[in-house]
């Protein structure tokens, strides 16, 4: 059995988790809740004090859980939401390139998408705890092999 698409998702678990973790960190320690709150205001984002409590919980939350692949689809979405916001109300007037355009909100926004569609893979929580079968191609080659 070939398990590089296992081992790919990990990886890429591994570096948005470690992403998000370090993000929301800075939101909450760095920035502090009212310099979020300031900054989500004056970006015209709705409800600022309760949007920048959210977008700092989805994000180390959300990147602890990407780690351990546990609710993966669901975290995978919703960090996937907190970068279309970064891109729609900050990031996309600034052009595509960084350091203020939305070149790096994008690839995180795509990765996250594609993680709620693939779900963790089976080195995680996620497959150990909810059994993930087998895949298709997988199950039927080990069947003829058999």
């Amino acid at each position: 059995m070939n398990n590089n698409l296992d081992k790919g998702l990990l990886l890429l678990r591994l570096g948005l988790g470690t992403v998000f973790i370090m993000h929301g960190w800075q939101k909450l320690f760095v920035i502090g809740h009212t310099g979020l709150t300031g900054f989500f205001a004056g970006a015209g984002i709705p409800f600022p004090a309760l949007s920048a409590a959210i977008a700092t919980a989805v994000e180390l939350v959300g990147g602890v859980a990407l780690i351990a692949g546990l609710g993966t689809r669901i975290a995978g979405v919703l960090l996937a939401f907190t970068m279309l916001v970064a891109v729609t109300t900050v990031h996309l007037a600034n052009g595509f390139f960084l350091p203020n355009g939305y070149e790096f909100a994008l690839t995180l926004l795509l990765a996250n998408s594609a993680l709620a569609l693939t779900g963790a893979g089976r080195l995680s929580l996620d497959a150990t705890l909810f059994r993930q079968p087998a895949r298709p191609a997988e199950a039927a080659s080990f069947r003829t092999a058999a």
